[in-house]
């Protein structure tokens, strides 16, 4: 049955996905449009798509992302409006910095060293992680030569490809693949530089050289205990990640919390949407049931699913999202005595490099990261298993998988005895993959939307893979409809 409009006519909105981006887009829109009805259709049982907090008394456990960056600053912005501001927490002061695995030992990334640029060349000539052939390698990056076609606005690699030309082979393999993979869980050798890294071809374009870029970049910038502190993290500028003290789920809890609990349905798989020749929009359920009709959709959902949806109304549209692939992990979430652990555990987690050939792709050790989310005398850490490069793992047994994570974690931390309790989590074809010329894939994709009013696209599968992008992405959504209606009206 048809949900009824509303008898004074206000304009009405329809979400499709109750992720993060879905659900900022149907907040916005109570901010932009406040008299209007705002409708979110989820197709699984819970909100929050990848976005989910599990508290278990002194337990807290991520079973997807577990931190932002605050430098992008669209989801702390979000949680400011929402009241959540004293609930933003840092990561820890103590252990901002990756570990890799090397001959099956582990060494702290080194210092300054953030995914592609060496910040300090000291560290850099001390680190066991490579070889001095590899170390004298980076120190040539400066020398390193430029394709043709760089300044090309369009121009676009493999960050594969950059990575070995400008600082060699045994560095890409050593440290730029393993805390790539921990980031996107991506094949490099298809992994778009412009679409996951734009700064670099910036910088090598107006530079020639990163380490150039960076001489630079340190002649302009004043020196400040902020920065100083960014520039010895290593792997990752783990200072400029925040999380909220009941962990991310508390964002999803927040944003549903502001919408009215009987227009927002669960359970409900959306099969199409169609546009009325009155410029407004039905949408199609499942099992043949219509909704609508609507002044505006914002489509927030994976490009496979918002394929389907689309097709019928923009076939074009529904091929260019089609190109948008995805890849599948697994997280084995553990908890072990501290006592169990040999290694201290200098670090926030540990990654690990292809050539290593493991099982696991990564490991975070949520409980340093984040102190509380276990007993002071326990250590809770996340496994991540699977991704573009090992798909075949994450549909083994959940025992054989939970083993493949506790083997790896057993010589790696020389842990003794088996973990106090394990979650595992499963998440099917959830993160997007840019390959190189994702971004003239997703100009195209928002020229075809551009064209259809009132029908909006959102979520990570076009300009961002992390929260703040998802935020920001629902938020332009809701922007665009709110423009569209009154352009409409």
């Amino acid at each position: 049955m048809s949900l009824p409009a509303n008898s004074n006519d206000s304009p009405r909105f329809a979400v499709l996905g109750g992720g993060i981006s879905g659900l900022t887009a149907a907040y916005r829109l109570t901010q932009l449009v406040p008299h209007a009805s705002i409708e979110v259709f989820e197709a699984s049982s819970k909100l929050g798509g990848v976005l989910s907090t599990h508290r278990d008394g002194e337990y807290l456990i991520e079973h997807g992302a577990d931190s932002f960056l605050k430098k992008l600053p669209w989801a702390v912005e979000l949680c400011e409006e929402l009241g959540l501001g004293e609930e933003l927490l840092p990561t820890n002061p103590r252990g901002r910095r990756a570990l890799v695995v090397r001959d099956g030992r582990l060494y702290p990334v080194p210092e300054g060293f953030v995914i592609l640029q060496p910040h300090r060349m000291l560290p850099m000539l001390c680190t066991p992680l490579l070889s001095w052939g590899g170390k004298l390698r980076v120190l040539r990056e400066r020398w390193a030569t430029s394709p043709e076609g760089l300044q090309a606005a369009d121009y676009d690699e493999s960050v594969a490809s950059f990575a070995t030309r400008r600082l060699g082979r045994e560095a890409f393999e050593r440290l730029v693949q393993p805390l790539l993979a921990g980031i996107f869980t991506a094949d490099p050798y298809q992994l778009s530089l412009a679409a996951t890294m734009p700064d670099a071809i910036c910088a090598e374009r107006e530079y020639g050289s990163l380490t150039r870029a960076l001489l630079m970049k340190s002649k302009l910038e004043d020196t400040t205990s902020r920065g100083a502190s960014d520039s010895r993290a290593s792997g990752a500028r783990y200072a400029s990640f925040v999380t909220l003290r009941r962990g991310v789920g508390q964002l999803v809890e927040t944003l549903a919390g502001r919408l009215p609990a009987e227009r927002i349905h669960l359970d409900t798989a959306i099969s199409s949407v169609e546009k009325r020749e009155n410029r407004r929009w039905t949408i199609q359920q499942e099992g043949g049931t219509s909704h609508g009709p609507f002044d505006g959709v914002v489509v927030a959902l994976p490009a496979p699913r918002a394929t389907t949806i689309v097709e019928n109304v923009d076939t074009q549209l529904g091929e260019l999202l089609g190109r948008i692939s995805y890849a599948s992990s697994g997280i084995v979430c553990m908890v072990y005595r501290r006592d169990q652990i040999a290694h201290h555990l200098d670090g926030f987690g540990l990654v690990v490099p292809t050539v290593e050939g493991r099982n696991i792709i990564a490991a975070s050790f949520s409980s340093v990261k984040f102190p509380g989310r276990a007993p002071d005398d326990e250590l809770l850490v996340r496994v991540f298993l699977g991704g573009a490069l090992q798909p075949e793992l994450v549909d083994l047994p959940d025992k054989k998988l939970q083993e493949l994570a506790h083997a790896d974690l057993k010589q790696l931390l020389g842990i003794t005895g088996q973990p106090l309790r394990v979650d595992l989590v499963r998440w099917h074809e959830k993160m997007p993959q840019y390959p190189v010329g994702h971004v003239q894939v997703v100009d195209a994709i928002e020229k075809r939307v551009a064209a259809l009013e009132g029908l909006e696209v959102a979520g990570n599968a076009y300009r961002g893979v992390g929260i703040p992008q998802c935020v920001r992405s629902g938020n332009a959504a809701a922007r665009r409809l709110q423009e569209n209606y009154e352009h409409t009206r």
